[in-house]
């Protein structure tokens, strides 16, 4: 007997619908996968078998062919065991309700007794289901919270292959569908931060330069000594930039479902992305890649905040893959048979010490680094990422006096206050420019538009190019900061003082520093 199940594989952060085709022979032995399965896919049937077994059903013994459809598409995971034990049950009689299989799409991963484990993808999966008019999708429970954020389907989370069959047995009955208020749930957890900017003593040109970098989607370098805070508040970029939106939540939580990386029982991301890998990381890791493309760290930060600390340590090699994705705000994972996107719009903050011994500049210790070694260090760094990083930070260590103050500090929640303001301002200006939703995104027509500075500017800004020896690289960068400064200000024009703040964060482009 011939029956079809419905299950799902997903590419990149989209599914595609698998239909899963089991036909019963009377004679012959043994079975039969077609349909590229991988290895794990081809081992769903040994622990199919134990399932069948265990729940007190029987195995066949003659032959029967378990079809993969569309048959051209590489087919991997172990989320198609539940589909294939069901439709199997159904194609030997012992599932006697086997016309309602094609309204439900099916998918978890079985262990040997039928209990189910979580899948990854649920919330692409649901996504599709529901664009393909299927009645319901059934996924194992810890994933159901998940799918179950996708509107007008129903969404069963299940525990056992039992729960399944007897669904399916008693008329579609005896399974209450998942119910999720998806917008009461996101937006109840926004602004639940652990950490705030409140807690930094000090540091306040620091946190202006932050703000700035929030404000404008800037990507940022801090340089300074150990201990001097440079971890710390990078960590609280997240609390200070805008709230994620319902889309943005969307396309973030899609590409960490696909990843495996979302908690058990979660629902969408409702906080931007902070990732911080180590300066270890391969370039496979950071871009991502692998034999079946997965999404690496600078898709994992999508909407969000990567933080590269200790930046001249990371591997050329590593650092140079990522200058594509800054411009572009995608990668794309090419193999021989399939070729992956995966969103990479991210802000990136790095950190970095002077110089090897770490005491360059420092206002109290001696470096003591031989000559050049702090050029040697810096040149770690190849031109072509700097020139992508738009505010260069010296960050200096904090006196005992402000750190032992009592004084309050600003809050997170009012700095970003003023961080939503001015991306509001660049949101009504950029709102005929597709995929451009922030100063830092101008192309450089734009940046003759918009960032129109007067003679005293024009003035200002020749001089500083000429007494700091500041490089040509620099001078794109110091009209989108000013433009950046200009919105917190709330100003239209460019003025002589927000260009004066940012020539300031152009420290790496003088000639000559660092000896």
């Amino acid at each position: 007997m011939l029956v079809k199940t419905f299950g799902s594989a997903v590419y990149g952060v989209e599914a595609i619908s698998i239909t899963i085709e089991i036909n019963w022979m009377a004679t012959g032995k043994d079975y039969m996968m077609v349909g590229l399965p991988d290895n794990a896919v081809k081992e769903s049937m040994q622990r199919v078998e134990s399932t069948i077994k265990t729940n007190g059903f029987a195995m066949p013994r003659t032959r029967f062919v378990v079809n993969l459809a569309p048959a051209d598409i590489k087919k991997s995971g172990t989320a198609f065991d539940l589909p294939i034990a069901v439709g199997l049950l159904a194609a030997t009689e012992q599932l006697s309700n086997h016309e309602a299989l094609s309204k439900y799409l099916i998918m978890g991963e079985l262990s040997l007794d039928g209990e189910l484990r979580p899948i990854k993808g649920a919330l692409p999966i649901a996504i599709q289901a529901r664009k393909e008019g299927f009645k319901g999708l059934i996924v194992p429970k810890v994933n159901a919270k998940e799918a179950g954020m996708v509107n007008n389907l129903n969404v069963y989370g299940v525990s056992n292959i039992k729960e399944v069959i007897d669904f399916f047995e008693n008329g579609e009955k005896g399974l209450e569908p998942v119910v999720i208020n998806t917008r009461e749930e996101f937006f109840h957890s926004q602004y639940d931060f652990e950490i705030d900017f409140a807690d930094v003593k000090g540091q306040e040109n620091i946190k202006r330069a932050l703000e700035i970098a929030a404000a404008g989607g800037h990507n940022a370098i801090l340089i300074g000594p150990p201990g001097a805070g440079k971890t710390m508040l990078a960590k609280r970029i997240p609390t200070i930039l805008p709230p994620l939106s319902l889309h943005e939540a969307l396309e973030t939580t899609k590409i960490h479902s696909v990843a495996g990386k979302l908690p058990e029982n979660s629902t969408l991301i409702s906080k931007r992305p902070f990732r911080s890998p180590h300066h270890t990381i391969s370039d496979v890791a950071l871009v991502g890649g692998g034999g079946i493309p997965q999404p690496g760290e600078i898709s994992l930060a999508h909407n969000g905040v990567l933080f590269l600390d200790e930046l001249p340590e990371f591997k050329r090699t590593v650092l140079e893959v990522m200058r594509q994705p800054m411009e572009e705000r995608r990668v794309t994972i090419s193999r021989a048979k399939v070729a992956v996107d995966f969103p990479a719009s991210f802000m990136l903050i790095a950190s970095m010490n002077p110089c090897p011994c770490g005491f360059y500049n420092h206002p109290e210790r001696e470096c003591t680094c031989p000559p050049g070694a702090v050029q040697k260090y810096l040149n770690k760094i190849s031109g072509p990422l700097l020139d992508r990083i738009d505010l260069h930070v010296e960050v200096t260590p904090v006196p005992f006096a402000e750190l032992s103050t009592l004084k309050p500090q600003q809050k997170s929640s009012v700095i970003r206050d003023r961080v939503i303001k001015a991306r509001e301002r660049q949101e009504q200006r950029y709102k005929e420019q597709p995929g451009v939703y922030c100063n830092a995104q101008m192309s450089s027509k734009m940046l003759k538009e918009i960032c129109v500075i007067n003679q005293v500017g024009q003035t200002l800004l020749k001089t500083a190019m000429e007494k700091l020896n500041l490089s040509a690289r620099a001078y794109d960068r110091i009209l989108k900061v000013s433009r950046t400064i200009a919105d917190l200000s709330d100003s239209d024009a460019i003025k002589a003082e927000h260009l004066a703040e940012a020539i300031q964060y152009r420290s790496l482009d003088r000639e000559g520093w660092g000896g």
